[in-house]
C-alpha cells in the first residue's frame, strides 16, 4: 500500500489524477481558476462510485434513513436562524510584505509569512464570512440577496416536518443528501483537498433528547468502518474529538474522522452532536412548530440531531492516496491504485490480444455481455502488456482478455489486478465469475 510518508506522495496523484483524467484544473486552456477542479472521464465515474456507496450504507442498507435534494439557492432567513451569517467566520491576515492572505489559524507561525518568508508582516486579523452571495432576480438590491448554501444540512433541518408528515418516520430516524456546497476558503489548498465548491454526503439523525450521546458512539463507530470496509487501513485513520474551544456553536460535541494525508492528520469527516439547536432556531425565525408528537406517550419534543458529514471530493482524494502503490514486477515498475470495487472507475476491461480482425468481433460481443453489469472500458490499442499496465494504474480490479483460443474454446482469460493471477473461464459465465471476484 501507499507510504503517507512518502513525501513524492502528494505530487504523485496529482500527476496521475491530471494524466489519466481523474481531475483537471478548471478552466486551463485560460490560465485555470484557483481553487476549481473539473472531474475528467475516471475522476466523474469515482466521485460518483464514491457517493454512491455512501448512499447505498446510509439510505439503500438501512430502514431508518430517507433521501432528500434540497435547493442550492435559499434565502438569508435561514442562514440568519442556523448562525452563520454571525458565525461562519475565519480570522483573515494579509502580509504587508506579498500581499497574500492567510487564516490566521492555520498559520504554522503566527509571526512569519509561508509565502515570502517575512517576519512581523501581518495585519490585524479580521473576521470574513464565508458564504457566497448573490442576488436573485433582475435588480441587485438588499430584498434580492441570495446565499449559496455552505453546507446541505440547512436543507434537511427546514424540511423536517415535510419529511415527518409524509413518511410518517419516527426518532430515531435520519434524512440524507448529498450535493454541492460553497464556501469562499481563504486559504483553499492542497488540490481537492479543500477547495471553494465541493460536494457533502450528509446526514442529520433525529434522536430522543437523552439518546444523543449514544447515537453519536453509534455512528463514530459506523463511519469509521465505512472507510476501513472500502479500504483505507485502520493504521491511516483515527477519531479525534474536539477541544472546548474548537467546538461549533451549535455542538455538544464532535469527532473527526481522520486520514493520514502526505502532509499529516486531517480531516476526513465530521460527527456531531448538534442537539436542538437548529430545529429550535428555525421554529422561532419562521413561527413554525419543528418537534415530533409521539401519539403512544403523548409526549413532544423537539428531536436532538446526530450529524456525519463527509466531504465526497475530500473523501475521492484519500482513497486514492491509500491505494496507491509502486512495486517491482519482472524487472520493471509498476503502479497499481489498489481500489475497493465499489469506488473504482471501472469494474473491468475488456482486452483483445490484438487489433485482429478475427478478435474484434469476439471482443465486442463479449463487451455487450459485461458492460449491462458492471462499468466497463474497452481497449484494443498499443501491446497487450500496456494495456495491463494502464488498467493498474487507474485501479481497474481485473481485465477480460480475448485471445486466438477464444475463437476454439469459447472461453476468456480474467486477470486480477492485485495478484496478477489469471484463470480461464467460460463466456457465458463471465458475468458470474466477475460478480464473485468483485464480491458485487
Amino acid at each position: 500500500m501507499s507510504d503517507q510518508s512518502d513525501p513524492g506522495l502528494f505530487d504523485k496523484i496529482v500527476n496521475l489524477s491530471k494524466r489519466r483524467g481523474f481531475v483537471f484544473p478548471s478552466a486551463e486552456i485560460y490560465g485555470g481558476f484557483r481553487s476549481t477542479y473539473d472531474y475528467g472521464p475516471l475522476g466523474a465515474l469515482m466521485l460518483r462510485n464514491v457517493k454512491d456507496a455512501w448512499f447505498r450504507s446510509m439510505v439503500q442498507l438501512r430502514d431508518d434513513v430517507v433521501a432528500i435534494d434540497a435547493a442550492i439557492l435559499s434565502p438569508p432567513a435561514i442562514w440568519e436562524a442556523s448562525g452563520h451569517l454571525e458565525n461562519f467566520n475565519d480570522p483573515m491576515v494579509d502580509c504587508r510584505n506579498c500581499n497574500e492572505r492567510f487564516r490566521e489559524d492555520q498559520l504554522e507561525d503566527p509571526d512569519t509569512c509561508p509565502n515570502c518568508g517575512a517576519k512581523g508582516s501581518f495585519t490585524e486579523a479580521r473576521q470574513f464570512n464565508l458564504m457566497f452571495k448573490t442576488y436573485s432576480g433582475p435588480v441587485e438590491s438588499d430584498a434580492a440577496v441570495t446565499y449559496l448554501r455552505p453546507e446541505t444540512a440547512q436543507g434537511m433541518f427546514v424540511n423536517f416536518m415535510n419529511v415527518l408528515t409524509t413518511t410518517r418516520r419516527r426518532p430515531p430516524f435520519g434524512i440524507a443528501q448529498v450535493g454541492k456546497s460553497f464556501r469562499n476558503e481563504i486559504t483553499p489548498q492542497n488540490f481537492i483537498f479543500r477547495t471553494r465548491e465541493f460536494e457533502q454526503m450528509e446526514l442529520e439523525y433525529f434522536v430522543p433528547p437523552d439518546e444523543g450521546a449514544q447515537w453519536l458512539e453509534y455512528w463514530c463507530t459506523a463511519r469509521l468502518n465505512w472507510y476501513v470496509e472500502l479500504g483505507i487501513p485502520r493504521e491511516k485513520l483515527r477519531l479525534r474529538a474536539h477541544d472546548a474551544d474548537e467546538l461549533s456553536h451549535y455542538s455538544a460535541g464532535t469527532f473527526d474522522v481522520e486520514f493520514l494525508y502526505p502532509w499529516g492528520w486531517g480531516e476526513l469527516e465530521g460527527i456531531a452532536n448538534r442537539t436542538d439547536y437548529d430545529l429550535t432556531q428555525h421554529a422561532k425565525h419562521s413561527g413554525e412548530r419543528l418537534e415530533y408528537f409521539d401519539q403512544a406517550t403523548g409526549e413532544r419534543y423537539v428531536p436532538h440531531v446526530i450529524e456525519p458529514s463527509a466531504g465526497a471530493t475530500r473523501t475521492m482524494m484519500a482513497f486514492l492516496l491509500a491505494a496507491y502503490d509502486e512495486e517491482e514486477v519482472r524487472g520493471e515498475r509498476r503502479t497499481v491504485l489498489r481500489l475497493h470495487p465499489l469506488i473504482a472507475p471501472y469494474q473491468t476491461a475488456v482486452l483483445p490480444l490484438s487489433k485482429n480482425e478475427r478478435l474484434v468481433p469476439v471482443s465486442r460481443e463479449v463487451f455487450d455481455l459485461v458492460k449491462p453489469n458492471f462499468m466497463t472500458e474497452y481497449d484494443e490499442t498499443q501491446s497487450i502488456g500496456r494495456r495491463y499496465r494502464r488498467q493498474d494504474e487507474i485501479g481497474t480490479p481485473t481485465a477480460i482478455t480475448v485471445d486466438f483460443d477464444t475463437l476454439e474454446d469459447k472461453s476468456v482469460t480474467i486477470r486480477d489486478r492485485d495478484s496478477m493471477d489469471q484463470v480461464r473461464v467460460p463466456i457465458d459465465s463471465v458475468v458470474d465469475a466477475l460478480r464473485r471476484r468483485l464480491g458485487l
